[in-house]
């Protein structure tokens, strides 16, 4: 089972994490939740992205992460528009039989997610200016190790 979702709405952990466990022969579930962090003076995080086209990218990175790792249910889902610090930004979800392939399989959607999704991120910060986030360098090298 896979859920691709790009909303605005918060989303609920608890929710979405009973939702994958009962889906085929379940022993582990790993996660990952991002959340808006208030670094360098940071009022709000805005993210923007292409309807349709965001929804194609995560799911084409879903699907690779099912094919690789024997994954009974995976979830990926991204916010855009305006969060606040301590806002919930993206949750990924993975299922599967064993943990090693539901911990693997949800870093490797984190370290895609974070070089090849197709949002675009600005900071609003405390001094009232305004900034668009830089690819670094750094998730770059993690998705490479996959």
């Amino acid at each position: 089972m896979l859920k691709v979702l790009v909303t605005e709405a918060p989303f609920d952990l608890a929710a979405e994490a009973a939702r994958v466990q009962g889906v085929g022969d379940v022993g582990a579930v790993a996660s990952f939740t991002g959340i808006c962090r208030a670094d360098d003076g940071l009022r709000a995080m805005v993210l923007e992205h292409y309807p349709g086209m965001t929804e194609r990218a995560l799911t084409a990175i879903a699907e690779k992460a099912m094919a690789r790792w024997p994954l009974s249910a995976c979830t990926v889902i991204h916010r855009h528009g305006r969060m606040e610090p301590g806002d919930p930004i993206v949750l990924v979800l993975t299922a599967s039989a064993h943990r090693a392939a539901a911990l693997e399989a949800c870093a490797f959607l984190m370290d895609w997610l974070k070089t090849k999704a197709p949002f675009w991120k600005r900071e609003e910060l405390a001094d009232g200016t305004a900034r668009w986030v830089e690819a670094r360098t750094a998730d770059e090298d993690a998705a490479t190790r996959w």
